[in-house]
């Protein structure tokens, strides 16, 4: 290609579910109107790889005692943003298919790490400790993620793109699973804050009770697992929140704030 370059990665989402709930038609035209037309440019131009990041959203829920999802499972996605996404991962199978188009979908659990936009759980709730504010946890907080390090995920994003097989889906994890309640005791804990800094709110609708990935098919085809403990992960991310005020202040200001009152009330 005359402009040198072989690969395409999507990580462009629209994000998260919380505000997909308000504006569902935005998250359509990004998350899968957005990929049809990167998917018919870059094979247009003969790219020869395209990774599709998705997410453990596609796969539904799961009960607390069920085995987690593996890439075969059957999509159930339940939010208008995990619907988005799954609906862009079968336009990208759709493409290997019909077109012979080598790309790869990775689907990846709950990210955390440093540059998070505050609005995510993790970086909302430091942010809002490190000034003392409450913490918004919905019902009673008994939901359950796994946590992967934004470095780990990365890494696995780069293993798949050098080293993964044309049409095959790969499961990324932290093995890390928290459900909510656990995650807040572990960020107040860490922050010397007290526990009544903690607001129970509405659950939101259609919260899906736990998300977990069985990762043995990138361990055993491309060699990657987790390097990040969760309790080392998020000792640097809440450092690095305490050390770069300035950037998630600057954030957590108009049409932001505008959102968490809508949403959080």
């Amino acid at each position: 290609m005359k402009q040198g370059f072989e690969a395409v990665v999507n990580f462009a989402a629209e994000s998260h579910v919380d505000r997909s709930l308000y504006e569902p038609a935005v998250f359509l035209r990004t998350n899968i109107i957005g990929t049809q037309t990167m998917l018919d440019v870059a094979r247009r131009n003969k790219v020869k790889r395209f990774v599709q990041v998705s997410t453990d959203e596609v796969y539904g829920s799961l009960k607390k005692t069920e085995a987690p999802f593996t890439e075969n499972s059957p999509l159930h996605p339940s939010s208008p943003y995990s619907t988005s996404k799954a609906s862009a991962d079968l336009l990208v199978k759709a493409y290997e298919k019909t077109f012979g188009y080598p790309a790869i979908i990775t689907r990846g659990t709950n990210n955390y790490g440093p540059y998070q936009f505050p609005e995510k759980v993790i970086p909302l709730f430091i942010t809002n400790l490190l000034e003392d504010k409450p913490v918004p946890l919905y019902g009673k907080g008994t939901n359950i993620r796994d946590w992967l390090y934004v470095t780990d995920h990365c890494r696995a994003i780069d293993t798949v793109l050098r080293k993964g097989r044309p049409g095959e889906i790969y499961n990324i994890a932290g093995l890390a699973e928290r459900n909510n309640l656990e995650l807040t005791k572990t960020i107040l804990k860490t922050l010397h804050k007290p526990q009544t800094l903690i607001t129970y709110v509405k659950d939101r609708p259609g919260h899906d009770f736990r998300y977990a990935l069985n990762i043995s098919k990138i361990k055993r085809e491309l060699g990657w697992q987790p390097n990040y403990e969760f309790e080392d992960g998020i000792r640097l991310t809440i450092e690095w929140y305490k050390n770069n005020r300035l950037w998630w202040q600057r954030i957590k200001t108009g049409e932001y704030l505008k959102f968490i009152k809508k949403h959080y009330g």
